[in-house]
């Protein structure tokens, strides 16, 4: 299965790509993971609300561009559906039983998604309505992930 990652910003810290190396290195034997990284915009601290949608819009065009035609594209919102491990790996394995197995997740940038981004998603994935920083994000996602797949494979890790 091919597994894509679109996500704005760099991880700045080390122990944020510390986390992303692992979970990477691990997915390895499950799928093939390709994380794109996307520049963000620059957000002055007081915008207008018209200037907000112009970012959102100039980062969903990057995003839009960096998916391939064929996925089956979740987008990371914060008013999404709240899935359980279990049903995130019901999910993953349905799409790869039964859509081709190209999948990608998109993490938006600190001003979330543009509309365009969220019209092409499939699916729309809450982690709950708190919010969290876009690197901290990345490694959630990732280690749910390898978790589904540990789930679907019935191996320990999952408990």
């Amino acid at each position: 299965m091919q597994i894509q990652i679109v996500c704005v910003g760099k991880l700045k810290e080390k122990y944020w790509s510390d986390g992303v190396a692992e979970y990477s290195k691990r997915l390895g034997a499950y799928a093939r993971l390709d994380i794109r990284e996307l520049p963000d915009e620059k957000t002055p601290d007081a915008m207008s609300p018209a200037e907000e949608e112009q970012v959102r819009v100039r980062e969903g065009e990057r995003i839009l561009a960096a998916l391939k035609p064929d996925a089956h594209v979740v987008a990371l919102a914060i008013d999404g559906d709240a899935w359980s491990s279990e049903q995130l790996a019901a999910h993953l394995d349905r799409q790869a039983v039964y859509g081709g197995g190209a999948f990608a997740f998109v993490i938006g940038g600190s001003l979330g998604l543009s509309p365009a981004v969220l019209a092409r998603a499939d699916k729309k994935l809450s982690f709950g309505r708190m919010t969290y920083p876009h690197q901290l994000m990345r490694v959630l996602l990732l280690e749910q992930v390898y978790r589904a797949f540990k789930i679907n494979r019935r191996e320990p890790y999952h408990k």
